[in-house]
C-alpha cells in the first residue's frame, strides 16, 4: 500500500462517519486497476480529507466565535488595525498546505506522462461518433478495427428494458494483456474527442491534426468501460470505450484469431459484386455507421441531417455521392468516411442507399470505383 493510501486509511478510520460514507457511496471514483489510477484515487481521498479538516477548522472557529461573543452575553468588539503574527500565520500556513498538496499532484502527473518503453502501442482515432483502433507496435501489430456502440436502438428509444451496460457497450472492444505497458496514441478525424477510462487512470484529448499520447498498465483482468469526455456533437453520449484486459495466453489467442480473420476477409479490390450482395452488406454498414444521423428509414433529422430517401444526391450521379461519402461536406455535419471504412464497405453502403426505401436506381457501385475515386 502506498504512503498516500496508508494516510487515507488512517485518517478515514479516525472519522468513522466519513469512512462509512466512503465505503457505501456509489458516487466515488471507480476502483483503480493501474498504479496511476491508484495514485489518483489516493490523492483524491487525501485532498478531500485536507478540505474537510480545513472546513471543520474554519467553520468551527467561526461558529464558536459567533456563539461565545454574541451581543446577548454583553460581548464588546475589540478595536485593532493589524496583527503582524496573524498576517504571517494566515500567509505561511496556506502556502505550506498548498506545497503539501502540490507534491503528490506533481508526482502523479509526471507518472501519467511517462509513456516510454511500452510493450504495445495502439493508435486511437476519434470519429463522430465512434473510435478507430490500430495496433501499431508489439504483439498484435497490424490489427485494426472500428468500435461502435452496440446498445440496441430499442433500448435507446425506450421500446425495451435497458441492459446492464446501457450506452457503455461496443461491438469491438480494445483488448490488451494484463501487466503490460500499453501506450495509446490519440488523434481525431473531425472534432476534439477525449479517451477516458477512469479505472485505468486515463483521460486524454484527441485533437484533429495532433498526436497526443497516454499509457496504462492494468494489474487485473476484467472489462473496463469509459466514454468520450468532450462535447463532440449530437451523439457525444453514444461513443463509449470498452477495454478487455486478458491473461497473456488469452491475449495471444485473441491476436491469432484476429489475424486469421483479417487474412480470411482480405478484400480483392478487383472483385465484381452482385447488386444483391452489395445491398445486403451495405444495410449492415449503414446500420452501424449512418443510421444514427440519417435514421433507419432514411428520413434523416433535418436540417442538420438531411433525408437520404428521395435525396437528389443519392438519386443523382454516383460520382457526386461517392465524393460526399469519401470526403464529407465542409460546413455540415457530414463526416468523411474515406479513412474509416474499407472500399468494399463504402461501395456497399452507397449501393444500399441508392437502392433502399424509395430510391431504386438499380446501380451497383463496385470497390474498384471507390479505389479510383481516392486517387
Amino acid at each position: 500500500m502506498s504512503v498516500l493510501a496508508r494516510f487515507a486509511v488512517t485518517a478515514l478510520s479516525a472519522v468513522p462517519a466519513v469512512g462509512a460514507w466512503a465505503a457505501q457511496s456509489s458516487v466515488n471514483l471507480q476502483t483503480p486497476v493501474t498504479a496511476v489510477a491508484t495514485e489518483i484515487y489516493d490523492m483524491h481521498t487525501l485532498m478531500m480529507i485536507i478540505c474537510l479538516v480545513i472546513f471543520v477548522a474554519v467553520f468551527g472557529v467561526m461558529f464558536w466565535s459567533v456563539f461565545h461573543h454574541r451581543k446577548s452575553k454583553g460581548a464588546v468588539a475589540a478595536h485593532f488595525h493589524e496583527n503582524t503574527m496573524v498576517e504571517i500565520a494566515w500567509t505561511v500556513i496556506p502556502v505550506l498546505i498548498l506545497l503539501g498538496m502540490a507534491y503528490p499532484a506533481t508526482k502523479t502527473v509526471i507518472s501519467m506522462k511517462d509513456t516510454s518503453n511500452p510493450d504495445i502501442t495502439i493508435k486511437a482515432t476519434g470519429y463522430q461518433w465512434k473510435w478507430g483502433y490500430n495496433y501499431i507496435k508489439g504483439e498484435g501489430e497490424g490489427i485494426q478495427f472500428v468500435s461502435n456502440m452496440s446498445t440496441p436502438q430499442e433500448q435507446i428509444q425506450g421500446r425495451a428494458a435497458k441492459g446492464e451496460h446501457y450506452l457503455l457497450e461496443v461491438d469491438k472492444p480494445v483488448v490488451v494483456p494484463v501487466g503490460k505497458k500499453v501506450r495509446v496514441l490519440l488523434t481525431a478525424n473531425d472534432v476534439i474527442h477525449a479517451w477516458w477510462v477512469p479505472a485505468l487512470g486515463v483521460k486524454q484529448d484527441a485533437i484533429p491534426g495532433f498526436i497526443r499520447d497516454t499509457w496504462f498498465r492494468a494489474d487485473k483482468e476484467g472489462v473496463y468501460r469509459g466514454n468520450c469526455a468532450e462535447l463532440c456533437g449530437k451523439d457525444h453520449g453514444f461513443m463509449p470505450i470498452e477495454v478487455h484486459v486478458l491473461s497473456a495466453e488469452k491475449y495471444s489467442a485473441w491476436v491469432a484469431d484476429q489475424q486469421s480473420k483479417l487474412a480470411a476477409t482480405k478484400e480483392d479490390p478487383t472483385k465484381e459484386w452482385a447488386l444483391a450482395e452489395l445491398v445486403a452488406k451495405g444495410e449492415q454498414v449503414f446500420a452501424a455507421n449512418c443510421a444514427a444521423c440519417h435514421q433507419a428509414d432514411g428520413k434523416g433529422m433535418p436540417p442538420a441531417f438531411p433525408p437520404l430517401d428521395g435525396s437528389a444526391v443519392v438519386q443523382g450521379p454516383k460520382a457526386e455521392q461517392i465524393q460526399t461519402v469519401l470526403n464529407g461536406r465542409e460546413g455540415t455535419a457530414m463526416a468523411a468516411f474515406g479513412k474509416q471504412l474499407s472500399d468494399t464497405d463504402l461501395a456497399a453502403v452507397i449501393t444500399y442507399t441508392r437502392n433502399a426505401w424509395s430510391n431504386q436506381t438499380g446501380e451497383a457501385i463496385q470497390p474498384a470505383e471507390i479505389a479510383a475515386a481516392h486517387n
